[in-house]
């Protein structure tokens, strides 16, 4: 006869999650690390409760929004190599609904992070409860549903023994690399708390083995040939490179083949920034470097990418005659994408095959083709040094400069965190990534708040290394919360807070597509109705010290350097507060060398506008449809 305990759903859930473990490559370690909870009627009975009499063997972190709970959990699994992720918890109504945008950025961007929202009651015996929204056609629709798009598994609990196969498809959803992302197991409240004599087999540990997939012989034997035929091959190394841990195999493929590597910007730190093979990031945000090897191409090999407009130039980018693309992913879906040659297999081990069957035949690409790309490199470098550089220290700095200042301190150790802004783009550009996971841009979803949040995840899954987040004052104001969680729990962070008044990288793309900056800037409404007069007496300084942050400010060049030095070798959650000069200019690094498609208004008055779709029909008429 089974043996079994009783407890209830929340218990038995907790109890069961903390024996969930993955491994990969020999390696054990828990599938999840911790909870992030903000409690409310629709959790705080349950979950909350189990949390209590389980807190021995699952650690809790108190957090201050939902959203950012979840981007939290996300920065820890990325920093984890997807092996270990954190759950969060919440009530229903807004707290469920907040874990929306953290949903589909996880997603997206293929990290895993499990949701527990509460949900109304399975039973109905109070209807309608605070909170629930009412749908006169369907009786079983919660707010939780919006939930279900966004997740890559979604599962209602309206019975305690449904779930046992929910939780199991959840682990295995979580530990899938094809699969993975956000897993969604909505709660109704009642159900909870609901008591369940569930056989002690559900609580057994468990390990889920990440898989490593070889490539099929003929997809193999065909890739061999494309890349052996390819005058001018380009390596595209995506984010599936770090998923993968296959940084090694790559740089071995790369001076095996002498085969130039760009990066996206989750693949970017694939290889070092001084890699005799590493020509920068590629596309709409791209080295100058990357994007003509790009536009010359005859064979695109991409790793791990999935070909986001940003990568691709809006489908303007590869434009070399008779171009192929040769497509190693894990993901068949992914495989495909431009009409390329799928090679389906882990990173890592597609890599190794593609090394060992090219070395066999002593294949590297011409000497010509090194020396044209190293002397275009070397003159790339060159440019980031002109950005870098600060020829008057006593003078407030460009956001370049921020970035060669932080340059100058950091080493492989670091790690810098950033999702939107101007920053993007500039760090794509011209950070030289000194280790494969310092470079940690979340631009799948590019979503302003994320940055604070993640590094408190970053650093809880690596304690012993700098984590610097990287803030313009528009993601500040988004999402500042979770410094209180670093405060609270002394998690030593370091924020880096650009304040230059205002959406700088969208108002940029503004005046590009004719809309003249309109509604971009932080400033006080002028006598015309625009928003064109002082700027805010804003000091978002003063209010991250209000949060518990120690804050340095830093008015010059010289100030700068000195600040973020002390915060780097700080213990407790730091800020380093610096103005850039000039809003208007955006940033003042080396212009985009790739189209990106944001569609101009086909009619207009304004001549702004009129002049931006003049030049937009020029780009258009240069897009491709690989087929």
């Amino acid at each position: 006869m089974t043996s079994t305990t009783r407890l209830t759903v929340a218990q038995a859930l907790v109890r069961f999650l903390s024996a969930q473990y993955t491994e990969r490559d020999g390696v054990r370690q828990r599938l999840i690390g911790a909870t992030w909870g903000i409690f409310g009627h629709g959790n705080v009975a349950g979950i909350g409760q189990a949390l209590i009499e389980y807190g021995d063997v699952m650690p809790y972190h108190q957090g201050r929004n939902e959203q950012s709970m979840v981007h939290a959990a996300v920065g820890y699994a990325r920093q984890s190599n997807r092996l270990s992720t954190h759950a969060v918890t919440t009530s229903i109504g807004p707290g469920a609904t907040n874990l929306v945008t953290g949903a589909a950025l996880a997603t997206i961007n293929h990290l895993p992070v499990l949701l527990l929202p509460g949900d109304i009651f399975a039973t109905r015996r109070a209807d309608p409860v605070l909170q629930q929204l009412e749908v006169p056609y369907a009786g079983d629709v919660s707010v939780n549903d919006c939930l279900r798009p966004v997740s890559k598994y979604f599962d209602r609990i309206t019975r305690p023994e449904a779930l046992i196969p929910s939780a199991l498809n959840a682990m295995r959803v979580l530990t899938d690399p094809v699969e993975t992302g956000a897993v969604t197991l909505a709660l109704p409240q009642d159900v909870q708390a609901e008591a369940y004599d569930w056989p002690d087999d559900f609580f057994a540990e468990r390990t889920w083995v990440v898989r490593r997939p070889g490539a099929d012989p003929t997809e193999l034997a065909e890739a061999v040939r494309a890349i052996r035929s390819a005058r001018r091959p380009l390596v595209i190394a995506g984010g599936g490179v770090h998923h993968s841990r296959a940084e090694e195999a790559l740089a071995e493929f790369a001076e095996v083949t002498r085969i130039p590597v760009a990066s996206t910007q989750a693949g970017k730190g694939s290889l070092r920034f001084d890699h005799p093979q590493d020509v920068g990031g590629v596309g709409h945000t791209g080295t100058a470097t990357a994007d003509e090897l790009a536009r010359t191409a005859d064979l695109v090999i991409g790793v791990g990418t999935r070909y986001t407009d940003f990568t691709t130039a809006s489908g303007t980018l590869f434009t070399g005659e008779g171009v192929r693309f040769l497509n190693l992913n894990i993901a068949p879906f992914d495989g495909h994408k431009l009409a390329g040659m799928p090679l389906i297999a882990d990173a890592r081990t597609g890599l190794e095959e593609l090394t060992e069957r090219l070395e066999m035949h002593d294949h590297r690409v011409a000497d010509s083709y090194v020396a044209e790309y190293t002397e275009d490199k070397d003159r790339w470098e060159h440019r980031v040094d002109a950005c870098y550089e600060a020829d008057e220290p006593d003078v407030r700095p460009t956001q370049p400069q921020v970035l060669g200042a932080l340059d100058a301190i950091v080493d492989e150790s670091d790690v810098i965190i950033n999702a939107a802004g101007s920053l993007p783009g500039d760090l794509h550009k011209l950070w030289r990534a000194r280790s494969r996971d310092q470079y940690h841009l979340e631009y799948g979803y590019s979503c302003m708040g994320y940055e604070i949040p993640a590094a408190i995840g970053v650093k809880l899954a690596a304690p012993d290394r700098p984590v610097w987040a990287l803030v313009g004052d528009g993601t500040y104001l988004m999402m500042p919360t979770e410094i209180v969680t670093a405060v609270q729990e002394g998690v030593a962070i370091k924020v880096l807070l650009v304040q230059n008044h205002g959406y700088a990288s969208i108002g940029g793309l503004s005046e590009e597509t004719g809309a003249e900056r309109f509604g971009t800037a932080y400033r006080f409404r002028a006598a015309d109705g625009t928003f064109t007069g002082a700027p805010l007496p804003v000091d978002l300084a003063a209010n991250a010290a209000s949060l518990g942050m120690r804050v340095l400010r830093a008015k010059t060049v010289r100030d700068l350097r000195e600040a973020l030095a002390e915060a780097r070798a700080a213990d407790t959650p730091t800020c380093v507060y610096v103005e850039t000069e000039t809003a208007d200019t955006v940033s003042g690094p080396p212009p985009a060398h790739a189209w990106w498609d944001v569609p101009v208004a086909e009619t207009a008055t304004r001549p702004s506008a009129v002049k931006a779709r003049e030049l937009y029909e020029r780009h258009v008429s240069t897009r491709r449809r690989h087929l």
